[in-house]
């Protein structure tokens, strides 16, 4: 009796194990899926509350390159298979979860279904490392075209990051679901990926994401937003870079005029907010931030023009995603 109980639970035990390992293989790291595995009673099932820090990509210019490939479809998705392989790859090797691909598009977090500390930073690193892998596969690919005389577009992304509570865990119908997560703060990130567009920066991050960033990589204020669907503000950071950003005296002297140019633009001071974006414009040293100052410039103008009602805060509102 003993000896077919020790045999029924074994391999209960190894069915149980072996359905996490297929359910979560194609979301995380081998070694977090193992991790799972052999401790299951850490996967909550159904819902769970937690904190999560949500990443969202998406390629820029997709109808253009698609048009490349208009008479060759598989062709396309060798391309597209290309992309999202390394983007994918350094998700995971950051620790996150891929939750799902919608197109061009990808959408990931942390913190779930296992604990990851400092997660915030793992998303940062890895938006950031994404950023890298994409220069070699367009550096790969212009060699290629080269070589075949052929045209060629190189991909670029943007990326947005955030970080709340959310509700994790399977989501769907009775005959299909998925690990999924749920919440603002997913809402919120997808919002912050269209609006790199918007602000000509590759990488967008939240407020809270932003507060443990800070210590770790170069940041930057770039906006007070209520982005399209909620009423609520939220400040919104470009993601520069690392330490030899951070260090950077040339980015230490933009931050603070930067600062400066905010300060009198929240003020009213149209002139000094201008004469401030020109110093910026002088200190800028490919930190990739002209189209911000472009942008800034052309509100003020306008205020110029028309003055903002009296009780306006500084806030943007989005009109579009």
């Amino acid at each position: 009796m003993t000896a077919g109980f020790t045999w029924y639970t074994y391999h209960t035990t190894e069915a149980q194990r072996t359905q996490i390992r297929n359910a979560f293989g194609q979301y995380l790291a081998p070694a977090l899926v193992e991790q799972l595995a052999q401790s299951p009673e850490k996967l909550v099932l159904g819902g769970e509350e937690r904190e999560l820090t949500i990443l969202f990509s998406d390629v820029r210019g997709f109808t253009a390159i698609s048009e490349i490939y208009k008479d060759d479809p598989q062709g396309l998705t060798s391309l597209m298979n290309r992309l999202l392989t390394p983007l994918t790859n350094t998700i995971v090797d950051h620790e996150g979860t891929i939750d799902k691909y919608i197109g061009d598009a990808v959408m990931a977090f942390w913190n779930a279904p296992l604990n990851v500390p400092d997660h915030e930073l793992q998303a940062c690193a890895a938006a950031l490392d994404m950023m890298g892998r994409l220069d070699v596969l367009n550096r790969e690919r212009q060699e290629e075209a080269k070589s075949a005389g052929q045209p060629v577009l190189p991909f670029r992304i943007g990326i947005g990051i955030n970080t709340g509570r959310c509700v994790v865990g399977n989501i769907g119908s009775d005959l299909r679901f998925n690990y999924s997560v749920l919440g603002d703060p997913v809402n919120v990130a997808s919002r912050l990926e269209g609006q790199t567009k918007f602000y000509g920066v590759p990488i967008i991050i939240g407020s809270r994401t932003a507060a443990k960033a800070k210590e770790k990589f170069a940041i930057l204020e770039l906006d007070l937003i209520a982005v399209k669907g909620k009423t609520e503000p939220e400040t919104i950071y470009a993601l520069l870079g690392r330490d030899e950003i951070t260090n950077d005296i040339r980015f230490q002297e933009l931050r603070k005029l930067y600062s400066t140019m905010l300060d009198c633009y929240r003020s009213r001071d149209w002139e000094e907010a201008l004469e401030a974006i020109e110093l910026c414009r002088s200190a800028e040293h490919n930190f990739g931030l002209t189209a911000v100052f472009d942008l800034y410039r052309t509100r003020i103008q306008a205020f110029r023009g028309t003055a903002p009602p009296a009780d306006w805060r500084g806030i943007f509102v989005a009109e579009t995603k």
